[in-house]
């Protein structure tokens, strides 16, 4: 060795993290791979040794033992070719519902050190893009949020054997785990609230008729006003965007002129809506009570802020990651699906 030169030590080893947790060489294997049968203090022990010892995992070595890449994808599927001055991806990307399904999916595998890979599936090569991302293994599936009801990636996805856990239940019956919130019982909510609020003279605006979430939460807000005596409610249909909310109340007003509530099938399209009725005169909550939907940032940054339904996405969109690892480690795993439960919040628009 040559003087002044410092010694050259050997990497830290699966064996000396063994060593230092006292357990073997294989449960250490099996907590790295985050496999689930070990022990959680067994597994804390190991993770304490892991860092005692500076070990760090080769993750190409890993890839090659487990078949696992320590990625998954993440895709948006639906329609947005054709407008050009609004592409697919910029409407995604206006829409803090996204953001916030993002969020609980980033939130969930990063402490597990998977990394999500963003994908766009708004056409049929788009679509046959992602399956050959995935069949090649450069991910070891996908967690999917689809905007269409007859988006066909979700049965392509299960045709192809690939694991996938999707937002929202499927447009058809098909043999996939998804994530839900109960939209009717939502819907209820907010038609419960304005009538107890006293308003007699009750409109919506519904989400595009083509997605499944927006004909359930119409579904069931008529239904609750049929229990409340109020047989038909005036509805016009937006996009999920705030200027198709904009579009919807400007209409509702022209025909409903003595409208004293409304329920809005989404913040987006609410926050919208709020503008025109003030644009009118209208005072939000003393003239016309708005009820939204999502608590997403569209409800806390309208004025008056909103009163909403909580749609839990950030809660669903972390269980739709668990779903996936689950069935990403267990490839015979029965389907399953989980169906999360809304919440009213009381603001100030209703």
């Amino acid at each position: 060795m040559s003087e002044g030169r410092p010694p050259v030590t050997a990497a830290p080893t699966l064996e000396d993290v063994a060593r230092a947790a006292g357990v073997s060489r294989a449960t250490v294997s099996r907590v790295i791979n985050g496999i689930r049968n070990v022990d959680p203090a067994i597994q804390e022990t190991v993770r304490r040794a892991i860092a005692d010892t500076g070990y760090v995992p080769n993750r190409a070595a890993r890839s090659l033992v487990t078949r696992r890449t320590g990625a998954i994808a993440l895709v948006v599927s639906g329609a947005g070719e054709e407008d050009e001055a609004n592409p697919f991806h910029s409407q995604v990307f206006a829409d803090p519902f996204f953001g916030r399904v993002a969020s609980g999916v980033v939130g969930f595998l990063r402490p597990r050190g998977i990394h999500p890979i963003l994908m766009f599936a708004e056409t049929d090569e788009a679509r046959t893009q992602v399956i050959s991302f995935l069949r090649q293994g450069y991910a070891d599936g996908a967690v999917l949020v689809s905007t269409q009801s007859r988006d066909p990636l979700p049965r392509q996805l299960v045709e192809a054997a690939l694991p996938s856990v999707l937002f929202a239940r499927p447009g058809e019956a098909i043999p996939i785990s998804y994530v839900d919130v109960a939209h009717r019982t939502g819907a209820k909510l907010a038609a419960d609230h304005l009538v107890a609020r006293g308003c007699r003279r009750v409109a919506t605006i519904a989400g595009p008729l083509d997605v499944l979430a927006a004909q359930d939460r119409l579904a069931g807000f008529r239904d609750a006003m049929a229990a409340h005596g109020h047989p038909y409610i005036p509805c016009v249909e937006g996009q999920f965007t705030y200027a198709s909310g904009e579009t919807a109340m400007e209409r509702l007003l022209s025909e409903q002129p003595g409208l004293d509530g409304v329920f809005v099938a989404n913040d987006l399209m609410a926050q919208g809506a709020l503008l025109v009725l003030r644009h009118h005169g209208r005072r939000v909550p003393e003239d016309v009570a708005v009820v939204g939907f999502d608590d997403s940032s569209a409800a806390t940054a309208s004025r008056p802020m909103l009163t909403t339904i909580r749609h839990p996405v950030e809660d669903m969109a972390a269980e739709m990651a668990r779903l996936l690892l689950e069935h990403v480690d267990e490839p015979g795993k029965p389907m399953t699906s989980v169906i999360f439960e809304p919440s009213l919040v009381v603001r100030e628009s209703a």
